[in-house]
């Protein structure tokens, strides 16, 4: 498994849609359904963690904001740590009932119950009258987000086309990066405003993605895997056939995509009751679950927290204290976050998961090893050119974190996941995610004020500790549909019944892997008359 690094783990399924999927050399935006499809899906599910990233964006720039620190009584410390740790607080009491609305509801209706949550929490902190309202707010805007974290990333990897949900998936986290360079745009600009106005604005304007899921929504389908698990099979198959295959019932391609998900559906409810119990009832299962809490930690606890929440105070640190300064560095850290972000979640499908996954948690140790020498020297000489390689620092942390932890994250989890358990296994994610992000939250400005540089001896030391986790943990799961990874840890016997269903379909089950790409010519040509 992770010790050799080796793709073809031993439940994992022969990649025969897989490579039929492949010799399809049509691009996406040459399909007209499928592009429409795929537009409507940034509105309604990549733009959901632009609310996440604008969360992160406005905290930290508000903290800039001198109308915003003179109103809530100049908090520092614990009370610092709480006002930013609370939208966190609010995420892991909703993570209980996330998995359940999905199931039971679909991953339409909850995107669209989570984002009315975080509609009245952003009204509720931009009418803020006191530490207690504003606390309240944060608490609501972080119930509503893990219900459409759970739902979109899920919907992404389900309704996208095999060929490019590793795309899709990963581009899910770079939004993260529009709402942060948007809420750090628009709290700059309105710190300009005299009053309270100059935090208000940005507070209410947090709900501006929100408002687009919900009026956008039910224009997408909902999941076909979701329907199929409903005996809904008549209406998940219209919805392949009418976007996978551009309305060709007569597909090959979709039969065999079609066999494969009712096949391992099938498998995986007759072992599952669908409850919390799976989740540890079987070895493979509490892998996952192991690997899932561990990610979470990991995409939080490696010192992005530190820099996305309290910039202000790293940037005292080393002799910058002008505000206007201080934000213009902000806009420009997150505008560097999206460029890279994207890059590398563009490029997912070059490498393998854990190629990427070891070179992010490496180059991150590099960089805090550097970043807590250059910290230290800087407090020691005051030299302005130490400084400014701290900020290098900063700036280099971000396409090292984003090599892994952001491009593959919900991809990995997606892969990671059979159907049957997705949504609780992107939960317990996020359950230590945001527990972790909880706890970092209200201990940073702690940290740093109590030991200074000295803190950041102790993410140097827990990235050493991730590289061993990802190393000897972490399974590969690149070049593979949903479906042949469902059996990951399982009996290589589940994945192969999934197989035959699919090669059933596509050839009658009567030619070798061999001359798939040969048999598979005819569907390339349909495909391309589609468009």
């Amino acid at each position: 498994m992770g010790q050799g690094g080796d793709s073809h783990n031993a439940g994992a399924g022969d990649p025969i849609l897989t490579l039929a999927v492949e010799q399809d050399t049509v691009p996406w935006f040459k399909k007209r359904n499928l592009r429409y499809l795929y537009l409507m899906l940034v509105p309604t599910c990549m733009g959901i963690e632009i609310t996440s990233g604008w969360d992160s964006g406005m905290i930290n720039a508000v903290q800039i904001v001198p109308a915003w620190k003179t109103y809530f009584g100049h908090p520092a410390g614990a009370l610092q740590g709480i006002l930013a740790a609370m939208y966190s607080l609010g995420a892991i009491c909703s993570l209980p009932i996330v998995p359940i609305v999905n199931d039971k509801l679909g991953r339409r209706w909850a995107i669209f119950i989570g984002s009315w949550i975080m509609i009245f929490g952003a009204i509720l902190q931009g009418a803020s009258n006191g530490v207690g309202m504003y606390l309240a707010a944060r608490w609501f805007l972080g119930f509503g987000i893990p219900m459409c974290i759970v739902a979109a990333s899920s919907l992404l990897g389900e309704l996208g086309y095999p060929k490019e949900r590793p795309i899709l998936t990963s581009l899910f986290n770079a939004s993260y990066f529009v709402g942060a360079i948007l809420a750090a745009s628009i709290t700059f600009g309105t710190q300009k405003i005299s009053g309270d106005w100059s935090w208000r604005i940005p507070s209410l304007l947090q709900m501006a993605p929100s408002l687009f899921q919900v009026s956008l929504i039910f224009l997408i389908p909902e999941s076909p895997r979701f329907l199929i698990s409903k005996d809904r099979h008549e209406e998940a198959r219209a919805i392949l056939i009418k976007y996978h295959a551009e309305g060709d019932a007569s597909s090959p391609l979709v039969n065999a995509e079609i066999a494969q998900i009712e096949t391992t559906i099938k498998l995986e409810l007759e072992a599952s009751k669908r409850s919390w119990l799976d989740m540890l009832r079987t070895p493979g299962m509490r892998k996952r679950v192991l690997i899932a809490g561990l990610l979470g930690l990991f995409t939080q606890w490696s010192g992005n927290t530190l820099i996305s929440y309290y910039l202000d105070k790293i940037l005292t640190t080393i002799g910058i204290t002008d505000s206007s300064v201080k934000g213009k560095i902000n806009i420009g850290r997150s505008c560097w976050d999206l460029v890279n972000g994207v890059t590398l979640a563009l490029v997912v499908k070059r490498f393998r998961r854990r190629t990427m996954y070891l070179v992010c948690t490496c180059s991150l140790l590099v960089v805090y090893v550097g970043w807590t020498i250059t910290q230290q020297q800087f407090l020691v000489t005051q030299k302005a050119a130490l400084g400014n390689l701290v900020l290098f620092w900063i700036f280099l942390y971000s396409p090292c974190y984003n090599t892994g932890y952001n491009a593959l994250t919900y991809t990995f989890l997606v892969e990671l996941f059979p159907f049957a358990q997705r949504a609780r296994g992107i939960a317990i994610f996020q359950f230590f995610g945001r527990g972790a992000g909880f706890f970092n939250t209200f201990v940073n400005p702690i940290g740093l004020d109590n030991i200074g540089w000295k803190y950041l001896i102790t993410y140097c030391c827990w990235i050493a500790f991730e590289i061993c986790v990802v190393y000897f943990l972490f399974p590969e799961t690149s070049g593979r549909t949903l479906e042949e990874l469902a059996f990951l840890f399982e009996d290589h016997a589940l994945a192969d019944k999934a197989t035959a269903a699919a090669d059933k379909q596509l050839h009658g089950g009567s030619i070798t892997m061999n001359e798939i790409a040969d048999k598979n010519e005819a569907v390339q040509v349909e495909n391309k008359q589609v468009a």
